[in-house]
């Protein structure tokens, strides 16, 4: 595995100094974020979740809350049901659970601005495969299980690949080809492609 030794120890200093630079600069828009949600709909303006990390350790990921109160319900009932990951696909376009203020901010990919936070705390790095929830990490096969053997990200191969529009089991292979080719160069490239997707909004909803 190359995400080891210096590489890893340079990978995380530079995530945390630029989620930290990030968090200074962004946070005026914070306060606006906060003040839309909780006007749109009721309900807090920070959605939390429970996610698995590096190893499949499971830690507290932060969103700003963008489908309506108790959305989760649903969403455990699919994986409940769920026992092939080929075809699952978590997000919809036309979903009615998203709020309106959602709706921009899964587009422009603002809800995710909480996630600095996890960064600073190294739970998350910037760039890495998505953390999934533990209903889904229950069913990987020992082959997809290795996606956990790197820093879970904000953005990832995957997302700069088709973000929701991807399969479950197309983002797997997405995320186990980054496990593979994983270096400081090819985080950056998926940094730079991360401002074109976000630009313009392709895949996200």
């Amino acid at each position: 595995m190359k995400q080891q030794g210096w590489r890893r120890v340079v990978k995380g200093i530079c995530d945390r100094v630029v989620a930290l630079c990030l968090l200074i600069l962004v946070s005026p828009l914070w306060v606006w974020i906060v003040v839309w949600i909780r006007r749109d709909s009721p309900g807090p303006a920070l959605y939390r979740q429970t996610r698995a990390g590096l190893a499949g350790k499971p830690f507290t990921i932060y969103k700003f809350r963008s489908m309506v109160q108790n959305a989760d319900a649903v969403t455990r009932e699919r994986l409940a049901a769920l026992t092939d990951l080929t075809d699952f696909v978590f997000q919809e376009p036309d979903d009615p659970r998203i709020t309106r203020s959602g709706r921009f901010l899964r587009r422009t990919s603002m809800d995710e601005l909480p996630q600095l936070l996890n960064i600073v705390k190294g739970d998350l790095s910037l760039v890495g495969p998505r953390p999934e929830v533990a209903e889904i990490v229950e069913k990987y096969t020992p082959e997809q299980r290795r996606r956990l053997c790197v820093q879970q990200g904000v953005t990832g191969w995957a997302q700069v690949n088709g973000r929701s529009e991807l399969t479950l089991s197309a983002t797997l292979r997405y995320d186990l080809e980054y496990v593979e080719r994983w270096s400081l160069l090819f985080d950056l490239r998926i940094l730079w492609r991360t401002v074109r997707v976000v630009w313009t909004g392709r895949g996200a909803y």
